[in-house]
């Protein structure tokens, strides 16, 4: 019999996943968590970045978010976002466009620009591209 801890992503618009998994990798505010039945209790930020769930089939489902929460007790994750999409369903193309906009105001610096604002704008178009890049890496494999 496989263990398996149930996961729970939801963002502020909608429950994006709701399953079983025997594995959950996430990205924490100090790195990436790996999260199997049975975990000690954690609550933790996360960053922008990917969530990959892996299936008691071995399948993997991916994940992006743009922060949120990690609540973890020993039978369910639960990941708070505000916003939360699959990786396949991410638009590659304003991903870049996002991500060119945010290093152009960080070059172009003025007195009106919210520099913590531009960063945390490229941040998440990064984390977008690399669930994107994750998400073909597995595809191809």
């Amino acid at each position: 019999m496989t263990h398996t801890i149930r996961v729970d992503i939801v963002s502020a618009e909608a429950e994006i996943y709701s399953g079983d998994a025997t594995l959950v990798v996430v990205t924490g505010e100090l790195g990436e968590l790996g999260i199997a039945p049975r975990h000690a209790p954690l609550i933790t930020r996360l960053k922008p970045g990917h969530i990959d769930v892996v299936l008691a089939n071995g399948e993997r489902q991916q994940f992006y978010v743009s922060g949120g929460i990690l609540e973890v007790q020993p039978q369910v994750v639960t990941i708070l976002a505000d916003t939360a999409a699959r990786a396949a369903d991410l638009d590659e193309a304003a991903a870049l466009a996002a991500k060119q906009e945010a290093e152009d105001a960080l070059a172009n610096r003025g007195d009106t620009l919210d520099v913590a604002e531009a960063q945390a704008k490229l941040a998440e178009a990064l984390a977008q591209l690399q669930a994107l890049e994750r998400l073909r890496k597995t595809l191809k494999h």
